[in-house]
């Protein structure tokens, strides 16, 4: 598990071809690596991955051919930067909200734009995560806790906005959108497990059903 606060901006050094899947090098940056050991989690842009090697300043990872296919770890190359955050502990501050570091799709950002001392940018996500974004809710966007500003229902999947203050733009790879960039999305977990339990997955048959009404009256749900 993470919190979404990105820790470091790592760089690509490598990335090595392995039968179809890849092993990617990573050099680390500023990203302290004295209490990382072989095993542990690092998210890579949001994607957790494993080191299976490291060295002071750097670590490597496998990536799994469906990983590769499913994320933007796929059109990675040397030099490309990278968000990096390392596994949280029971002493870590959540800064951010729970984050699994598993990407649920692609999303694309569309515009940024000025918006006094910070920046706007409306992304567009993939029709089959839209209805898990939630305006004031959490989202992650290649590792970093975002809060929506806005959601804007489109045909082809959900437009939402975001505000990005300075200190996130200037500590993240954020800076570096554009429109046409290749985003990771991550939801809410909150919102799955909840929508399992509105289908009735995890309530008994002779139990009361969870209904929009219940939620409504409990403070989990406004129409």
């Amino acid at each position: 598990m993470f919190t979404g606060i990105i820790q470091s901006i790592g760089t690509i050094a490598d990335l090595q071809p392995k039968g179809g899947d890849m092993a990617l090098v990573v050099n680390t940056a500023k990203l302290d690596m004295s209490d990382v050991s072989l095993g542990d989690s690092i998210a890579v842009n949001g994607v957790c991955l494993t080191a299976i090697a490291m060295t002071d300043t750097s670590f490597t990872a496998d990536v799994s051919r469906e990983t590769l296919s499913l994320t933007s770890l796929g059109a990675l190359s040397k030099g490309s930067e990278v968000n990096l955050e390392k596994a949280l502990t029971l002493q870590t501050r959540l800064g951010g909200h729970m984050v699994s570091g598993h990407v649920d799709g692609l999303g694309e950002v569309k515009s940024r734009h000025n918006d006094g001392r910070s920046e706007r940018f409306v992304i567009t996500a993939p029709v089959d995560i839209c209805h898990y974004i939630a305006n004031k809710g959490s989202i992650t966007i290649d590792g970093v806790s975002l809060t929506v500003n806005k959601v804007n229902p489109i045909a082809s999947g959900s437009d939402f906005e975001i505000n990005i203050v300075p200190h996130t733009i200037q500590e993240t790879i954020i800076s570096h959108y554009q429109a046409g960039t290749k985003v990771n999305l991550e939801v809410d977990v909150v919102a799955r497990y909840l929508e399992r339990l509105v289908q009735g997955g995890a309530i008994k048959a002779d139990s009361t059903n969870i209904t929009e009404a219940f939620l409504a009256e409990n403070g989990f749900y406004k129409s």
